[in-house]
């Protein structure tokens, strides 16, 4: 049987898109059948279409970029290897007052530039995880086979093939000159792993996502657990009481689980995420630790945001923090009531914040509460967020009140 030449475009699309609707895929922090309803919607809701065709765009411009690889940098301190990670401090500076402004100070909220710059590893990282995103989420909504080809491409160059790929761990993260080649606190820059497991969770259909790479990404994956529960530094990361010790625990739950080890990320949650809600979250919501930074709102939606990517792990270990509250009401729900008047545009934030927010993090924290509590005020605080709000496509990851579809 022979087709004409004209319908070949569309039969590729429709082969692709048969390939990306094998299933709902497995996903640690969303919903894997609500994002197949998406996919298989974006015909009908044009909000849902709007967004999707915003992503195949930033997606058609992924397809020249990159991949990026920790061998690329330009500054290794004595004895570490290669493909060894290394990151600055961000708030960290030359002290003017010393010759050589050794050794550097801290600016809290003050990113210094040089901290994204080619000679450290977090700017590619950075962009590599932000390009694995839109490419695998845009492949599961078209079907188009290159997204998954050049995603899967990226992840290789990262994690998997031997001339470039990560070491399984983060000893020289965040330096400061003068004082450290690395700390603990360096793991933050991980935070987002687990989102990209489930990125390639997305690719699982697609035939350039292999079952050795599969393999391969676990493998690492499960190697950076051990060094994230046994290392020095990933022991002091634990014993942080802000957010860094919140996403700590998001990292060896989401890792743990992927591992096959589940009993890890129950204990992890069940003990210790329990104990950093009690010990972080105010009776009335407020988050101490987070309010004394100079990005008060920023750190505070951080640290609330980590507690509920744990609550979602929480439902695959059989852990529930979504309900879990003190004998003084210390609770996620009374973190986010405490949020929740500032997701208007009209109020005004009465701590320190040097920086504006984007209104894209209230949108993800209000969706994934709209969700999973029944309280009405979630969903009317979602309706009053700008347009700017869903800017991001990747919203239609999270289910929640259908938003106009944003500016272009």
């Amino acid at each position: 049987m022979t087709c004409s030449p004209a319908l070949g475009p569309i039969l590729s699309l429709l082969t692709g898109a048969a390939g990306a609707a094998a299933g709902p895929p497995d996903l640690l922090l969303s919903d894997g059948r609500h994002l197949a309803r998406v996919r298989d919607e974006a015909g009908r809701d044009p909000a849902i279409r709007d967004a999707r065709d915003r992503l195949r765009e930033e997606a058609d411009a992924l397809l020249a970029e990159g991949p990026w690889s920790v061998v690329h940098k330009t500054r290794l301190p004595a004895g570490a290897d290669p493909h060894d990670y290394r990151s600055l401090g961000p708030y960290w500076w030359p002290d003017p007052q010393r010759p050589g402004g050794l050794p550097w100070v801290r600016r809290d909220g003050e990113r210094n530039p040089e901290a994204a710059t080619g000679a450290w590893d977090a700017d590619r990282h950075r962009r590599m995880r932000g390009a694995v995103s839109t490419l695998a989420l845009a492949w599961f909504l078209t079907g188009h086979e290159p997204y998954a080809e050049r995603a899967a491409r990226v992840l290789r160059a990262w994690y998997l093939d031997p001339a470039t790929r990560m070491n399984p761990h983060l000893r020289y993260g965040q330096a400061i000159p003068g004082i450290t080649e690395g700390r603990g606190i360096g793991i933050i820059e991980t935070a987002r792993l687990p989102e990209l497991l489930d990125r390639a969770a997305l690719l699982e259909g697609s035939p350039a996502w292999r079952e050795d790479d599969r393999r391969g990404l676990r493998g690492w994956m499960a190697a950076y657990l051990d060094w994230l529960l046994a290392s020095p530094e990933g022991r002091d990361e634990d014993r942080t009481t802000n957010n860094h010790g919140t996403w700590y625990d998001v990292q060896v739950a989401a890792l743990a689980l992927r591992a096959g080890r589940p009993e890890v990320a129950r204990e992890r949650l069940d003990a210790t995420t329990r104990r950093r809600i009690a010990a972080q979250v105010e009776p009335d919501g407020r988050q101490p630790r987070e309010l004394g930074r100079t990005r008060s709102l920023s750190y505070s939606l951080m640290n609330l945001e980590g507690f509920l990517q744990a609550a979602a792990l929480g439902d695959r270990a059989g852990v529930d923090l979504w309900r879990y509250e003190t004998a003084d009401g210390r609770s996620l729900l009374r973190a986010l009531d405490f949020l929740l008047p500032y997701a208007d545009p009209a109020a005004r934030w009465p701590h320190p914040q040097i920086t504006p927010v984007p209104w894209s993090t209230f949108d993800a924290v209000l969706r994934i509460a709209a969700r999973r509590y029944p309280d009405p005020r979630f969903a009317s605080a979602l309706a009053r967020l700008p347009p700017e709000a869903r800017a991001d496509p990747r919203w239609l990851l999270h289910p929640g009140p259908s938003p106009p579809v944003a500016s272009r």
